[in-house]
Parts: structure tokens; C-alpha cells; sequence
């Protein structure tokens, strides 16, 4: 049979979409485009640096892979949500490992706790210490849970646009006592020093001062043991890597290299931003995951501004600076767990150095990360990849780190010699360290905050910068130093509190 090529009919153009502009490829910027591209907005990702990921850039270097930032991954639901957005199962592209016990917290006596999310276990972990706080810690959980159940659950992914709806909750802060302390709240359960140490070191991981950061985070010992506490295979880098792909799928495009200098503000309203080559980039919305102080400090001009001023960035305050060393060595440590808390012979005390006093001190605690006790392809073989984390002062502590900085980690490495690393000092290879300086340069974090602003109640929920900006239209926030605040289950949150405030694209259309 005779058959005829018939001209094919050219392909409809995709209908515009209207543009959705995300400054910053963290955690947050990055979910923000996923949910953005699924409901419909054409998204572009600016990122200063050369790869994406800020604070979850991955090192390279001499065979050695090593996750710069986050590397503790809970509330794993938050990153399946975002493949399920797409239609995809995260878990045929992302390996996550659960950790057990989930970090080993090593005393300065020698004294260990291995903390993990079996009750029973945790009750002879207790008792161990003293056997009268069983009771208190089962108290504890309970009152974790039930702060979970309201601070996470119901209110971690709800805007907090107006002074009503701070109002709204003011009776379940009081309840919850969430205007104590963590380790307040903890003392009330527990008598024994090294428990209640135990159990509120957590706001650490978020930038927090246990004896400052409000009691609403003690919701995190219940997260922690309902979800578990994780490790991707690869490393961290390949969930920002899984969630650049979904952005590409779905005709997004992440930019590096690509440094903003300035937020253009028209009518009140956000436009577009203007780039550092001189670039000028149209948008309907804008979204900073840049650093909160920083985007209202650097990218808006003082005019454009009426509650975040210089002056009430510049009072407010900032979470602890962060030194971290990362280092590499041609032998195992196997007796080493994946994670590793060592406490200093202070507690209270090294915590108000670093804080209040803003001063260096001789003494540290340290988290110690071996990610290659369970994914040994991230050293060559034989060889065992860490990195070491000291809670700092921030740049307001006026510390010299290009005069510090190898001082400081020379001291890190003979405590590390002389207790779970034994000859250290002859098995590196491969060394770098990341300073307070660095978070302020390379990551444009406002005075070198690990964590953005400290999680303090007078600025937490309506009293930090608004996920919807309070100053300029179609601007909103995510990240640490926005609602709900620091780490992984914080930011992916603050994404999702975009579904609630950014406008729907028929808006635009």
C-alpha cells in the first residue's frame, strides 16, 4: 500500500507560565521550586556559588567526598512529599540509611549514651545514669510528643502573617511552657546532670542555646524517635542533587555562578532581581532562601523597608558561629559511630562563651561525623572521611579565624588524638576547615550566623521575618532565618508554608 509523509503540524507553544524567581540553592530555595514548578510557575534558581546546595555544598578533594553542612536528615516525609509532587518515589533514587543508634554522646569522663528511638533501650540508657529519672524521662517523651503534636504537626507549616495569628497559639505556649528553656524544661523531669544535658543538647543542631532556646523544641526528641534519624547514601549532595533534577523536570532551570545583587522593588512590589554582571531577571514573585538578615541588610534598599530597618536587624539576635574541620585519613577507626557527640568538661558555662561572652574558649564540645561507618565509598579504600563541629562565636565576637583558625583546629585535633582518634596526627591526608568568616563571605550568612537568627520565643514564629514579607509584595522567605527556623525538617517546612501565601498562577495569567 501506498502511503504519504503528511506534513506534521508544528507543536502548540507552551502556554507562559509566570515566573517564579528563587534566590539561593539551599534546602529551602530548592523545595520552594519544586512546589513552586508544581503548581504551575516557571522557576529560576540563582545561586552564588558553583554548584548548588549552599549550606549542603559537597567538598571534593583528594578522593575524599565530604557533606559541608547538614548531614543529620529527620522527617524524611518532607523530601518524599516533594518527589510524590512530581510523580516519582524518591526511594528509586534516594538510599536512605536509618542510623542506630543515632548519635553516641561521649561525656569528658569517657562516660557514652547511645540515644535511639527504642523505648526500651532508652530506659536502660537512663537508668544507667540514674535509675530515679526512668520515670522522668518516660514524663519527658510525653511532653515531647504533645509539643510535636501542636508545634510541628499542626503549626510548622502555617504562615504567621499577622500579630493574630501569634495570638491564636498564646495559650498553647503557656501550656507547653514553651516560655522556659529547653534544658528548663528538661530539669523539671530529670535530676541527673548528664541527663538533662542529654536531653537538651538538641537546639544545637538548629543554632540554639539550650539554656535560651524556648522549650518548643523539645518537640525534638519526639520527631526524632517517630521518624527516625537518617543517612543518604552518597552523602547529603545527592538529595540536592535528586532535587535539582525534579526542577529541570519540570522545565525549571537552577543557575550557579549566578550571584544577585539586589531585589528590584517597583510600586512596592517585587519584580525581578538585578545580578551582579548587571543582569536584570523579571519575575511575578520573587523567593529569597538567601540568609533573612542578609536579604533585608543587602538585596532590599532601607526605603523599601519599615519593619526590618538596619537598626532592628542589627539589634536582633543571631545563632553561634560554626568551625568545622574537615579531614580525611589513610586508615579505619571501625569502634567510631556514625555520629558522635563529645561533651566538654563544661556545659552551662561554655555555652554563655559562646553566646553571651562571645569569647573563644580553650575548651569545646564537638560533633563528630565518620559518614564513612555506613557508606564507605565517600573515602578511597581503606581510608575513613570526618568532619569535626565546634559551636563558635560569631563575627560579633571580632575573633581574627585567618589568625585562628589553624590555632583552633591544631587544639580540636589533639583532643580528638587523645581520646577517640588515636594517632590522628600521622594518619591525615587531606584537611580544610570552614570558618565563621567563611559562612559571612561564601555564604552571605549576616555576621557569620551558622543558623541565622537564634530560636529565642521573642523571635520565633510571628516575631521572625514572615514567610510572606511584611515589607514587599510578592517577596517571601524561606530557610532558617524565616518561620519555622534552622535544619532540615525547619526549612522544608518553611516551603511549604509557600503553598499557603504565594498566590496561585491564574493570578498572573
Amino acid at each position: 500500500m501506498l502511503t504519504l509523509d503528511r506534513p506534521k503540524r508544528p507543536l502548540a507553544p507552551a502556554p507562559k507560565r509566570p515566573h517564579a524567581v528563587v534566590i539561593g540553592s539551599g534546602f529551602g530555595g530548592l523545595s520552594a521550586a519544586v512546589r513552586l514548578g508544581a503548581r504551575g510557575y516557571q522557576v529560576t534558581v540563582l545561586e552564588k556559588l558553583d554548584a548548588p546546595g549552599g549550606r549542603a555544598y559537597v567538598h571534593k578533594q583528594d578522593g575524599f567526598i565530604f557533606d559541608a553542612g547538614p548531614t543529620i536528615i529527620t522527617a524524611p516525609f518532607l523530601f518524599e512529599e516533594l518527589w510524590s509532587m512530581c510523580g516519582e518515589r524518591m526511594a528509586d533514587h534516594i538510599d536512605l540509611r536509618s542510623m542506630d543508634p543515632f548519635y553516641r554522646i561521649r561525656f569528658h569522663d569517657g562516660e557514652s549514651f547511645d540515644y535511639n528511638g527504642d523505648v526500651a533501650a532508652m530506659r536502660e540508657q537512663v537508668a544507667r545514669f540514674n535509675p530515679d529519672d526512668v520515670e522522668g524521662y518516660m514524663r519527658f517523651m510525653r511532653m515531647s510528643e504533645e509539643i510535636y503534636r501542636v508545634g510541628f504537626e499542626r503549626l510548622g507549616d502555617q504562615p504567621f502573617s499577622t500579630v493574630m495569628d501569634m495570638a491564636r497559639i498564646a495559650g498553647d505556649i503557656i501550656r507547653l511552657r514553651g516560655y522556659r528553656s529547653v534544658y528548663g524544661l528538661v530539669s523539671t523531669f530529670m535530676r541527673d546532670e548528664r541527663l538533662r544535658t542529654i536531653f537538651s543538647f538538641h537546639p544545637l543542631l538548629i543554632g540554639g542555646n539550650p539554656f535560651a532556646a524556648t522549650a518548643i523544641y523539645c518537640l525534638i526528641a519526639y520527631l526524632e524517635k517517630t521518624h527516625g534519624v537518617h543517612f543518604a547514601m552518597g552523602g547529603t549532595g545527592k538529595l540536592v542533587e535528586g532535587l535539582v533534577r525534579l526542577i529541570e523536570g519540570q522545565r525549571g532551570e537552577v543557575r550557579c555562578n549566578a550571584t544577585v545583587e539586589s531585589i528590584i522593588v517597583r510600586d512596592g512590589a517585587a519584580s525581578g532581581v538585578r545580578m551582579a554582571s548587571g543582569e536584570q531577571i523579571t519575575a511575578d514573585v520573587v523567593v529569597s532562601n538567601a540568609d533573612s538578615a542578609w536579604t533585608y541588610r543587602h538585596l532590599l534598599p532601607e526605603s523599601a523597608r519599615k519593619r526590618w530597618t538596619n537598626r532592628k536587624i542589627e539589634k536582633a539576635r543571631y545563632s553561634m558561629g560554626l568551625f568545622v574541620w574537615y579531614f580525611g585519613v589513610n586508615r579505619k577507626y571501625d569502634d567510631v559511630l556514625h555520629h558522635t557527640i563529645m561533651m566538654g568538661p563544661r556545659y552551662r558555662e561554655l555555652l554563655t562563651d559562646i553566646f553571651t561572652n562571645k569569647t573563644l574558649a580553650e575548651d569545646f564540645s564537638l560533633y563528630l561525623h565518620r559518614p564513612t561507618a555506613t557508606d564507605p565509598s565517600l573515602a578511597p579504600e581503606g581510608c575513613d572521611t570526618f568532619y569535626v563541629l565546634s559551636p563558635v562565636p560569631n563575627l560579633e565576637g571580632g575573633q581574627d579565624w585567618a589568625m585562628e583558625g589553624e590555632r583552633y583546629r591544631r587544639a580540636i585535633e589533639r583532643l580528638l588524638e587523645d581520646t577517640v582518634l588515636p594517632g590522628l596526627g600521622e594518619a591525615i591526608v587531606t584537611s580544610r576547615i570552614t570558618t565563621p568568616q567563611d559562612f559571612q563571605d561564601n555564604l552571605n550568612a549576616y555576621r557569620g550566623a551558622g543558623f541565622g537568627l537564634e530560636p529565642v520565643l521573642t523571635q520565633s514564629a510571628w516575631f521572625r521575618p514572615h514567610n510572606l514579607s511584611e515589607d514587599v509584595r510578592n517577596l517571601f522567605l524561606v530557610g532558617a532565618g524565616t518561620h519555622p527556623g534552622a535544619g532540615l525538617p525547619g526549612v522544608l517546612s518553611s516551603a511549604r508554608v509557600l503553598d499557603k501565601v504565594v498566590p496561585d498562577v491564574s493570578v498572573f495569567v
